[in-house]
């Protein structure tokens, strides 16, 4: 197959839209959790000491989510490039786009959370840092290629280094480190408090590699020749995480434990830092996540293009599963009344993936209808959904 070959571009862009489709799925699992299951909740669902395995295990598989969404945002913006006539296109659409997600996190994201008006809090989570990252990408994609790929890798695998730069509240510098580096809390006017739940810095890093990433998916690349490279890149990303991981130093502030049985130990293993995302963390989740993306192009089927419908209107989707999700949670207590303490929960973690399951019936063809709609449209507004 020739790289001029529409059913080869047809392929290259399905198998974004798969991944991206694939990892928001597994969110929907994840954010069924923040609904359903807070009656066994922890402080942390990756403590070990505290978490049953199964929800560790659906934990983990959540943390692919924000990296490879991240990267495939700054890799999208690549094509974006290509399409719209170069950097200076991208540059102003990140600009705008990154202005809306922004704002689109303190309103109707941070309300699908809380079902507060006014809000006490507002929560700067993923849309929030996918927002203010691709403002920084705005600004970096003029850079050299070879100078934008060692910035991304510098943030990425560097970050740690700052960890123990720290500001108290109310010491200058501290709300500008909750934003970058530091989860925190900022006081706003009104009595009002915001959670910088996550900071921004190493997705700068991940949104710029995502961009530079993009060079693979220029129509003259043969798919054979990219999808060769992107298991390159995923096999060096993985040998990183296991040299730095087994190395039990820098890379991830929480050590990995042998345990008395084999479980324990390899989830001791992979119990990885979030917030912020550590280097070993990003290591392992971008490298399985640049493996699927080579498969997702060659596997091309009725798995990948049902995939390809949630990830053709991610931000469609995000805004719907939860308030979803947020409104089935109050409509259930209302009828049902609380069956674990003073929430209404299921019971397990099996029962949360079987949750998400149903809700995929009929999320699927509202993101199809959205899909064609968008398709159809001239609108300029579109593109920002």
């Amino acid at each position: 197959m020739s790289s001029g070959d529409p059913k080869s571009s047809s392929q290259r862009i399905t198998s974004i839209d798969a991944l991206r489709g694939l990892v928001m799925l597994l969110m929907l699992v994840d954010h069924a959790r923040e609904f359903f299951y807070l009656h066994a909740q922890v402080a942390d669902p990756m403590d070990l000491s505290v978490t049953a395995p199964a929800l560790v295990l659906t934990r983990f598989t959540a943390h692919l989510c924000a990296p490879v969404f991240v990267l495939l945002t700054g890799l999208a913006t690549s094509l974006y490039a290509v399409k719209h006539g170069g950097r200076g296109a991208a540059s102003a659409f990140l600009l705008k786009r990154g202005l809306f997600l922004v704002l689109l996190e303190v309103t109707l994201v941070n309300f699908a959370w809380t079902f507060e008006l006014p809000p006490r809090v507002i929560y700067l989570q993923v849309i929030w840092a996918i927002g203010l990252s691709m403002m920084a990408l705005a600004g970096l994609l003029w850079l050299p290629r070879p100078v934008l790929v060692t910035v991304a890798l510098a943030i990425m695998l560097g970050h740690n280094l700052l960890s123990p730069l720290a500001f108290a509240p109310g010491e200058p510098g501290h709300s500008l480190w909750a934003i970058l580096h530091d989860r925190g809390w900022l006081d706003l006017p009104g009595g009002v408090r915001a959670r910088t739940s996550y900071p921004v810095l190493p997705w700068v890093g991940v949104i710029a590699a995502g961009y530079a990433l993009g060079g693979l998916f220029r129509p003259g690349v043969a798919p054979d020749v990219r999808q060769r490279w992107l298991m390159r890149l995923a096999g060096a990303s993985l040998a990183g995480f296991g040299l730095l991981r087994a190395l039990n130093g820098y890379g991830e502030p929480v050590p990995w434990r042998t345990g008395p049985e084999a479980l324990g130990t390899v989830l001791s293993f992979f119990n990885l830092t979030k917030y912020p995302p550590s280097a070993d963390f990003l290591l392992v989740t971008l490298g399985v996540g640049l493996v699927l993306l080579a498969l997702f192009e060659r596997w091309r089927g009725r798995v990948t293009d049902a995939l390809g419908v949630f990830g053709g209107a991610p931000l469609f989707f995000y805004l719907l599963h939860l308030y979803v999700l947020h409104g089935l949670y109050r409509l259930g207590l209302a009828l049902l009344g609380p069956n674990v303490g003073d929430r209404l929960g299921v019971g397990s973690p099996l029962q949360l993936w079987l949750l998400a399951a149903v809700l995929v019936v009929p999320l699927f063809p509202c993101c199809r209808a959205f899909v064609r709609l968008k398709r159809r449209s001239g609108s300029a507004w579109m593109s920002y959904l």
